[in-house]
Order: C-alpha cells, then sequence, then structure tokens
C-alpha cells in the first residue's frame, strides 16, 4: 500500500492563470507555506522559512479559482504531489513537482483597498 496526501495551510502568492487544455478549465498558482522564526533552546536563532508550492486546478476548481481565489487568499488544500518532466527549445530537461488539488477551502479573502 501507498498514499500520496499533500495537505496544505497557506497564502495564495499570485492571481491564479487560467488556461483551457481540450475545453477542460485549468487554474495554476502558487501558494506560501512559511515556518516561524524562533530560537533554540541552545540560543540558536533560526529564521522564518517561506515554501513556494505550485498548485494545479482542473475542471469546477480551476472555475471556483477563476472566481474567488486573488493575491493573498489564505487556502486550505489537500491534494497529491506530481512531478513531471519537460524539454524547452533549447533540448534542456526542466522537471517540476506540483500539487494537483483535491479539494480546497477559503478561509479568507485579501481585504479590497
Amino acid at each position: 500500500m501507498s498514499v500520496n496526501k499533500v495537505i496544505l495551510l497557506g497564502n495564495v502568492g499570485r492571481d491564479p492563470a487560467i488556461r483551457y487544455v481540450e475545453n477542460r478549465p485549468v487554474a495554476e498558482l502558487a501558494l506560501a507555506t512559511s515556518e516561524r522564526a524562533r530560537t533554540t533552546s541552545a540560543g540558536t536563532s533560526i529564521p522564518e522559512r517561506t515554501e513556494w508550492h505550485r498548485l494545479v486546478m482542473w475542471d469546477n476548481n480551476a472555475l471556483t479559482a477563476e472566481k474567488y481565489i486573488r493575491k493573498g487568499t489564505r487556502l486550505y488544500v489537500e491534494g497529491k504531489l506530481r512531478t513531471r518532466t519537460w524539454e524547452d527549445r533549447n533540448t534542456i530537461k526542466h522537471t517540476v513537482t506540483e500539487i494537483y488539488v483535491d479539494t480546497f477551502e477559503i478561509l479568507s479573502r485579501p481585504e479590497q483597498k
């Protein structure tokens, strides 16, 4: 048995980019998760660390993302890791790991200015 499950709670770094693949909507966005700065018991100071995650949403999730998610939105996400490799025009191989979102909840929306 094996499990491929990712749970993230973070803030959206940019508005979702929407595209269509064979008439199916796909949303791509970045999510930031942060670990707080802290000091160890030995007195060592560890700075805050932010990790960026690439999210991919399909179909109804993508349509919901397009309508309601903006930069600064706080999201709870459940999904699975997918790694893909491609070659660019200069025959350079690129590898990217993405989270394919199964479910998500919008926890808060950015304040309107």
